[in-house]
């Protein structure tokens, strides 16, 4: 009996591991990627950029949000030629 019940508390254990992994995960970690990605996306599909202003290496360019361009989605996007 202590052996079942030894098993059923290291059950328990690995599953509030991997939910409090889990939950780190999705609250911290997904939303950066996903937000690094859509922000590749956006930057590979400009219409149009300002010129670059400030230190900070980025500019602000222009995307279509549909397929008739009729508004316009806003990303800072780091200048082509460069290297990071």
């Amino acid at each position: 009996m202590k052996d079942a019940t030894g098993e059923l508390s290291m059950t328990a254990v690995a599953v509030v591991a991997i939910a409090a992994i889990s939950v780190v995960f999705t609250t911290l970690i997904y939303p950066t990627i996903k937000a690094n990605i859509l922000r590749s996306t956006h930057c590979s599909q400009v219409n149009r950029c300002d010129d670059v202003t400030g230190d900070t290496g980025t500019v602000t360019c222009y995307y279509c949000k549909d397929a008739d361009c009729t508004e316009e989605g806003e990303v800072q996007c780091t200048p082509q030629g460069t290297n990071d």
